[in-house]
């Protein structure tokens, strides 16, 4: 009996400790923390609840969110923190209460304001010394919070400029980024250049924490030196500039390139004499790698793409090869010659036909080329643009606003053209010149034919004497298709070289309205040549002089 009683002694025992080993202790309501701190981005931080009974969390503030917000027993949350929105530390308190006991615990997150900043994403730049004008920019992001200017080192704003889309400070203090856009000219020289650029506060008061500046590097010109080798790489240098459409076979000798001659004797012998550029596309002037062509004779550009949309000079380095004869500048969207273009004082030969001027440029005067025998500035008709209404029109060419007058007032044939002694081709066809061919007659500025001059060559009319003496050795003369009207002075009736002149098609024929609505045509235009024949009865049998 008592071993019965032992027996189920122990096992009481036994099954009492394995119902106290069953039960777990209770759960402290707790946090693993009470401050979080977090920098002005924001993010995600997390936070430890412990619990056995239902919990609710609640913060007042709208930059801040837990997640879950509610739960039952021992839960992971996480703290999700928005950007700051200002320049100074905010704060925010979070409660987290047990739903059964209704004891709270608090803790505090701290968010740190973002500094004022001005941040480049690339505060280093280094470009070529040349591109062609589409790829000479690039873009530098800022980032920053606070209004700010661009200032450019002084001597920069030479070959350097930038434009800047709006910085929109939408979201307070938070930094934005705006694209700031750099372009930049050629290097012609020799030697590389620096400059660095400052992002400045535009409010003083507000001191940027962090400020980059922006350092540029621009590489050093291609050096070219004069001489035959120079003169080959000068030539692909400005072909590659300009875009031409063909390109050389350098594997080739030059003199074996087309459109270029060299010099086959003398001091520049296997130099460039004669260069041709032709069917290119360039929104600039010609490139200056020109200038080292300094043996050159004659040079020819000619044929721009979308040449009537351009205005522009064919720029400095050209004005530099004064020993040229011969230039041809055409279709290349020129408005305005370069002071420096009278530096060419040995041209012979100029054609700046199909191109964008408005008016004769002042620079082309005797004075400026006194060798100059021959001038070609035809077809100078800029497409007309017009607006919406189609009765605005701007951006006329073809010397439309050609200013000479007479004492009248009334627009004329620009007279510096008619006193231009040395040339003997002058073709001014296809523009929009317009007014009256004056006859000159009180003008003493020009001189008039002498009895002895005129008895001393007996192919010259008694018709001439004491008649202007006017462009007494032109060869060619073209003035049609322009405005002009009015009436034929005799001076050009019974010119010594009007024969010539082919004057029924390049003289007489004009056509259109000018801009004062006179129909263009000359009320006296003869209907053949035969009253010059009377007077020049020699030159009727002549078999050339036939029309």
């Amino acid at each position: 009996m008592k071993k019965i009683i032992y027996r189920t002694a122990l096992l009481c025992a036994a099954s009492l400790m394995a119902l106290s080993c069953n039960e777990s202790a209770p759960v402290e309501f707790q946090l693993d923390t009470d401050v979080i701190e977090i920098g002005p981005a924001g993010g995600v931080k997390t936070i430890n609840i412990s619990s056995e009974d239902n919990w609710i969390a609640t913060v007042q503030e709208p930059w801040l969110t837990v997640s879950p917000a509610n739960g039952v027993g021992s839960v992971e949350c996480r703290i999700i923190i928005d950007s700051a929105l200002a320049v100074t530390q905010r704060e925010a308190t979070v409660r987290i209460e047990n739903q059964l006991t209704k004891d709270r615990k608090d803790f505090k997150v701290k968010q740190n304001g973002f500094e004022y900043q001005i941040v480049l994403d690339k505060p280093e730049v280094n470009i070529l010394s040349y591109a062609s004008l589409e790829e000479r920019n690039f873009k530098v992001k800022v980032k920053s919070n606070l209004p700010f200017s661009v200032e450019l080192p002084e001597g920069a704003e030479s070959w350097l400029s930038y434009e800047m889309s709006e910085l929109k400070l939408d979201r307070g203090a938070r930094p934005r980024e705006v694209d700031v856009r750099f372009k930049w000219n050629t290097n012609f020289n020799p030697t590389s250049r620096d400059a660095v650029v400052k992002f400045n506060p535009i409010n003083p008061d507000q001191v940027p924490a962090v400020k980059d500046d922006l350092n540029i590097r621009q590489d050093a010109a291609e050096e070219i030196e004069i001489g035959v080798k120079g003169d080959s790489l000068a030539l692909i240098a400005i072909n590659r500039a300009l875009g031409c459409w063909t390109e050389w076979d350098t594997s080739e000798r030059l003199e074996f390139w087309d459109g270029v001659e060299l010099w086959q004797s003398g001091e520049n012998k296997g130099r460039v004499k004669k260069a041709e550029f032709f069917m290119f596309g360039t929104k600039e002037g010609i490139p200056f790698q020109v200038k080292y062509l300094t043996a050159a004779d004659e040079l020819y550009f000619f044929s721009n793409t979308n040449t009537f949309l351009y205005s522009l000079d064919p720029g400095e380095h050209i004005c530099e090869l004064t020993q040229l004869r011969k230039l041809t500048i055409g279709a290349y969207g020129l408005t305005t010659l370069p002071d420096s273009f009278k530096n060419l004082k040995n041209l012979e030969y100029l054609d700046l036909s199909s191109n964008n001027f408005q008016s004769v440029p002042d620079i082309l005067t005797p004075e400026n080329f006194p060798k100059l025998t021959a001038l070609i500035l035809n077809a100078c008709q800029r497409n007309n643009i017009y607006d919406l209404s189609n009765t605005n029109k701007t951006n006329f060419g073809g010397l439309f606003d050609e200013a000479e007058e007479d004492m009248d007032g009334n627009k004329i044939f620009p007279k510096r053209f008619l006193r231009w002694d040395n040339l003997d081709t002058l073709r001014l066809s296809v523009n929009y010149l317009e007014g009256v061919i004056p006859d000159l007659e009180d003008d003493y500025g020009f001189p008039k034919w002498t009895a002895e001059e005129v008895h001393a060559c007996d192919t010259l009319p008694e018709i001439l004497i004491g008649k202007p003496k006017v462009l007494p050795d032109t060869d060619f003369f073209a003035i049609n298709l322009n405005r002009l009207h009015g009436t034929l002075p005799d001076w050009l009736l019974y010119h010594p070289k009007l024969d010539l002149w082919y004057p029924s098609s390049l003289v007489f024929m004009q056509e259109g309205v000018a801009s004062d609505g006179t129909a263009a045509g000359f009320s006296n235009e003869p209907a053949n040549m035969d009253y010059y024949y009377e007077h020049y009865v020699n030159k009727k049998f002549n078999p050339s002089n036939l029309q």
